[in-house]
């Protein structure tokens, strides 16, 4: 009686792989990053990340994996003299930007791609 009883329990377990789902099923996680100037969320392969390095430099970052603290601004050039003029991006990486570094920075974003048709991010944002 107990094999029968045994049985009749394993016969009601569903299959340890059925209400799983399979690996190949799930979307890729894509990581998003916020601009710290119009506050808006993106990619994080769709924003330009600047970094403070560990040696206390700031620089761009096209690849978005050099050590250091980090902060990402979007393509529009009100953003990019938003935040150097603004200080934002200062807040942002701890640290105090000499006028080489706003002026290299500021070269980058004059060479920014202008698009007349992006309609200029509202005051408060969105998420």
């Amino acid at each position: 009686m107990a094999a029968a009883a045994k049985a009749a329990r394993s016969q009601s377990r569903p299959p340890a792989a059925k209400g799983r789902q399979q690996a190949g099923l799930r979307p890729k996680h894509i990581p998003r990053r916020m601009c710290i100037a119009c506050r808006e969320h993106d990619a994080k392969r769709g924003l330009f990340r600047i970094v403070r390095t560990p040696e206390g430099t700031v620089e761009l970052d096209p690849s978005g994996r050099r050590n250091g603290r980090g902060a990402y601004l979007c393509n529009r050039p009100a953003c990019w003299e938003r935040a150097l003029s603004g200080g934002a991006l200062a807040r942002s990486l701890n640290t105090t930007l000499t006028e080489d570094t706003i002026a290299v920075l500021r070269r980058h974003a004059a060479a920014l791609p202008r698009a007349d048709d992006d309609p200029e991010p509202s005051a408060e944002g969105s998420n």
